[in-house]
Parts: C-alpha cells; sequence; structure tokens
C-alpha cells in the first residue's frame, strides 16, 4: 500500500505507467489475485475508492460494509456485477468503461461469426488429432455469409460497431426493435448476434421457445454476457438441430460451461475474450483510474452509470 491521498483499493495487478497515475493521487491497496466476497468486504472497510472488474460481486453488504466509499469504477462496460440502485442510495457513484472496447468487441463478434460458418475450430481439432485425410470437394463444408441477413439483439455501441461490418462481408444487418420484432429477427436471420447488456428483462432472452423460431440453419454467437441465452436450452436445441452453430464469448454461470456445449463440434468457444487486446484493456484501466481520481478529487467522473439502465 502507497502513501497518501484517498485510500483506493484496486483488485487486479494493472500496467505500471497506469498504477504509477493512481499512486500517485491515492493510497492504493493492490490485490494481486481474486478475492473471495468475504476478503472484498474485509478490505473495503476502510476505503474512499474502489477499482473493480467484472467478477467482483458490488452488492448491498458490502456497500454497507464500506461507509467511506464514494466511488466504484468497473473495468467493464456492463455493470451487472454492480448494484447500482443500491449505491446510489448511499451517495456512491459507479462508472464503467464505454466506447474504448467496442472495436475490440465487434471484432472478435465477426471472428466467431467465421468461426461457426467456416468450421475453423472444428477443422483445426481435426488436423491437430491426425485425423485429416487430405482434400475432398464436399469435406466440412461451411456456410458462406455473402447475401444473408445478420440479425442484431441490441443496438449499443458494440452492436452499431457489428452492425458496420456487415456489408464486408455481402450481408444485411438489421435490429431488434428497431427494423424489426425479435421475434421477426430470429424467424428471418441466418446469423443472429447477441449485443445487449444484462437486465431482467434479457435474462434467457433466447430460450427453448427463441430457439424453435430460428432457421434450422441458423448461427446463434453471444459476445455480450452469458445469462442472456439459456445454455440448457441452448444444448437441446443443438441436440434437436433447431440451429446449425453457435459461437460463446461468455457464459450463463462463467467460467462454468455447459458440459454438452464441451462435446459438440458445432460449437465455437472462447474464453471471454472480448476486449481482450492489450490496447483495449489497457485503455479500460485507464478510463477506470481516471474516474476514481476525478471523483475523489471532487469532480464529476468521465462515464458515470445511471441506476437501472444497463
Amino acid at each position: 500500500m502507497t502513501a497518501g491521498g484517498p485510500r483506493v483499493l484496486l483488485t487486479r495487478r494493472v500496467p505500471s505507467s497506469i498504477l504509477e497515475k493512481l499512486e500517485a493521487a491515492c493510497d492504493v491497496q493492490l490485490e494481486e489475485s481474486a478475492l473471495t466476497p468475504e476478503q472484498l468486504r474485509e478490505r473495503i472497510r476502510d476505503k474512499q475508492g474502489l477499482i473493480c472488474v467484472l467478477t467482483d460481486r458490488v452488492d448491498e453488504p458490502l456497500l454497507d460494509a464500506a461507509p467511506e466509499l464514494k466511488v466504484v469504477a468497473n473495468i467493464a462496460v456492463g455493470y451487472d456485477n454492480i448494484d447500482a440502485p443500491a449505491a446510489a442510495r448511499r451517495g456512491v457513484v459507479v462508472t464503467n468503461t464505454p466506447d474504448v472496447l467496442t472495436e475490440a468487441t465487434a471484432e472478435l463478434t465477426w471472428a466467431l461469426i467465421l468461426a461457426a460458418a467456416r468450421r475453423i475450430a472444428e477443422g483445426d481439432r481435426l488436423v491437430r488429432r491426425g485425423a485429416w485425410k487430405g482434400w475432398a470437394i464436399d469435406f466440412m463444408l461451411g456456410t458462406e455469409l455473402r447475401g444473408k441477413q445478420l440479425g442484431i439483439i441490441g443496438r449499443g455501441r458494440i452492436g452499431r460497431a457489428v452492425a458496420a461490418k456487415a456489408a464486408a462481408f455481402g450481408m444485411t444487418a438489421v435490429f431488434a426493435k428497431q427494423d424489426m420484432s425479435i421475434d421477426e429477427l430470429l424467424i428471418s436471420s441466418d446469423v443472429i448476434s447477441i449485443n445487449t447488456s444484462l437486465r431482467p428483462d434479457t435474462r434467457h432472452l433466447i430460450d427453448r421457445r427463441a430457439l424453435m423460431r430460428m432457421k434450422r440453419s441458423a448461427i446463434l454467437v453471444n459476445t455480450a454476457r452469458g445469462p442472456v441465452i439459456d445454455e440448457e436450452a441452448l444444448a437441446w436445441g443443438l441436440q434437436e438441430h433447431l440451429i446449425a452453430a453457435a459461437a460463446l464469448d461468455v457464459y450463463e454461470k462463467e467460467p462454468i460451461v455447459h458440459e454438452a456445449l464441451l462435446t459438440m463440434e458445432n460449437v465455437v468457444l472462447a474464453p471471454h475474450l472480448g476486449s481482450a487486446t492489450r490496447e483495449t484493456r489497457t485503455a479500460m484501466i485507464d478510463l477506470a483510474v481516471r474516474n476514481v481520481i476525478e471523483v475523489l478529487q471532487g469532480r464529476e467522473p468521465l462515464t458515470p452509470v445511471k441506476p437501472g439502465r444497463a
């Protein structure tokens, strides 16, 4: 812990250049590894600021344990790990990191779309285990994207960035609610990209009923939040051949993945890599640190979140 300034808990190691910026303004306690909820409550008791990640749960018990807390900076654009209304009731500012991860997540979305459509992960596994017997005219045929419809659920920054790249692949992008209802989008889209935030009304938005509405040739991609998809229902839908493939970067009970999905060749699984570029993660951390410094020095945060809006 460094000496001087408001006390801040940082729950993960960050680049030294950014840590130095925070240490110049605050008294920093840095944690090297993930904390249990009990450990987090103990560490936060005398702190005015918290810089956390999406796996750190900031709930009523934690807020009750931190009477001096003034700001919580989440190193993520989503903040479903934080009880924002409870924080607001206590006068605690909550911030997130929008914009800086938009392009990286949109790029990863397209990587997953292409991997599922052209069976890249399946082919990689086949080659590695020595099962490839050579070229054949009907071998591992995938799906061409040109001329197909990309249905996007979630018209935020990331959803719009995903849509902006659709023309490069000859696809037409449509948005749920803006261009058509979710039901119409499910029925008519060849690829469906989940880019919505997690809210009570989007939890298990993709369930058995939704899967039954989709084309049997459809590909489902999720780079948003895991619980938007009911993984039990998804496993069932794939087993019943209701859709052709799925590509996931996020999971309902992360880091646990539904066991059935692990065995399916037509499922691409990534370990939550949406924002995982050096440039983006550095920018996210820097923005979180700047938010904390601004609030603790009596100024307005750069990117505050609004309670009740995800």
